[in-house]
């Protein structure tokens, strides 16, 4: 089995494609739910597969630190563990890593911080985060890179995005090293094309029961300045020919607007037949945004969390479920929605489940706002393909936005 990207439709920037792996097809645009632990929270498998959702993305710092990840491994890997059979992607927990502050120190080879769990002292490495992704073996896996604050100046943007860059090349390295297929498989006759020889060579007699292929994706850092997104996807393009992009480094303090014109830069020198993946981006209108500019794959813990919270994605916004004026409205939460939470239960019931902390609240509101996301990039894919989509997204946009202010 090989990683492939088709093209079927685009609309500006905006794509809708496939992107294939060894875990089945994903229909791009395409919205990820986050299973940091190897759970999207208060959600079973089976109801995100029932609700469309193609791949799920799991984290490599929060399963390396519980349960670990040679104990996921040894289990069958990250697909096994979890029960669930389609595409996993885990990030490579730089973002967690870069935010605890006061518990880490970061030099040229890792990065050294405490566990936020234990208070173990622990080291991050490009190499040894490699090693710990192959364990947990999601079919793509994200570099390990130097994540920033959004509004980062231009020195310490350029630092994090070089070293980035180097430590990408370090993470190549070991990740061919480490070798990409199952044990056994080394007479079988794969054949690779000039970027999986490159990204996946072959060692046998590997100790890994996990599937035979993943992806390596590179991140392009540079904050919100122009010339350094430029550098950045340009200096990574020149280190190989990747099977997809992660573009990282948004949405961690910027502006809206800061973020979008960073999408238009980046989407203007990546190339065209790799899928884009936008790190950490799920609120519904940065979707439709992020779609404008070329964007294939996104995520976001926002959905789940704000559900737990008692906020629900609904086409004319956000809405708070507590609010004392749902008490009685037997509407759904969202009209246009065809979930199970909108076809069998009413406002005024879900807001009775908040109020009296029954755990079903949570679960249905969760539920609603992963399948508001998937079902949104299902429209927004089929608008690409029969050539409404500008219009469709300006319309969503507006009606999206038409409420004075978010509901808190």
């Amino acid at each position: 089995m090989s990683f492939e990207f088709h093209r079927h439709a685009t609309a500006g920037a905006a794509r809708a494609g496939v992107f294939v792996t060894p875990h089945g097809p994903v229909e791009t645009p395409a919205f990820m739910a986050v299973g940091t632990l190897a759970t999207v929270k208060a959600l079973d498998p089976v109801e995100l597969a029932a609700i469309g959702c193609q791949m799920i993305l799991a984290n490599a710092y929060h399963l390396h630190l519980r349960p670990g990840d040679e104990i996921v491994r040894d289990l069958g890997g990250v697909h096994r563990f979890m029960g669930w059979t389609g595409p996993v992607l885990t990030d490579s927990g730089g973002f967690q890593v870069f935010s605890l502050a006061g518990l880490r120190t970061i030099d040229e080879d890792g990065v050294d911080f405490r566990s936020h769990i234990d208070g173990s002292t622990r080291r991050f490495t490009p190499e040894s985060v490699m090693r710990i992704e192959r364990n947990l073996g999601a079919d793509v896996i994200m570099q390990f890179d130097h994540v920033i604050p959004g509004q980062s100046n231009e020195s310490d943007a350029r630092d994090a995005s070089e070293r980035s860059v180097r430590w990408l090349v370090r993470c190549a390295r070991e990740f061919a090293h480490i070798g990409n297929r199952e044990p056994g498989t080394v007479n079988r006759g794969y054949s690779l094309d000039a970027a999986g020889a490159q990204q996946a060579a072959s060692v046998p007699g590997s100790r890994f029961p996990v599937p035979a292929h993943q992806a390596l994706f590179p991140i392009v850092q540079g904050g919100i300045h122009a010339s350094l997104r430029r550098e950045a996807a340009r200096a990574i393009q020149s280190e190989g020919a990747w099977l997809g992009y992660g573009i990282g480094g948004l949405s961690v303090g910027e502006s809206k607007p800061d973020m979008y014109a960073m999408l238009d830069v980046v989407n203007e020198e990546l190339p065209a037949d790799r899928p884009r993946y936008l790190m950490g981006v799920g609120f519904p209108e940065d979707l439709i945004e992020g779609i404008r500019r070329g964007v294939d794959l996104f995520d976001c813990v926002a959905p789940t969390r704000m559900g737990r919270n008692g906020t629900a994605f609904t086409s004319d916004g956000r809405l708070n479920v507590r609010r004392a004026e749902l008490r009685a409205d037997p509407r759904p939460l969202d009209e246009t929605c065809d979930c199970t939470t909108c076809t069998r239960f009413s406002r005024a019931y879900i807001r009775h489940l908040f109020i009296a902390d029954e755990i079903l609240g949570l679960r249905l509101l969760s539920l609603h706002n992963v399948h508001f996301l998937v079902a949104l990039m299902r429209r927004a894919r089929a608008a690409i393909v029969d050539g409404s989509f500008d219009a469709w997204s300006l319309d969503w946009l507006a009606r999206y936005h038409s409420r004075p202010a978010p509901v808190p």
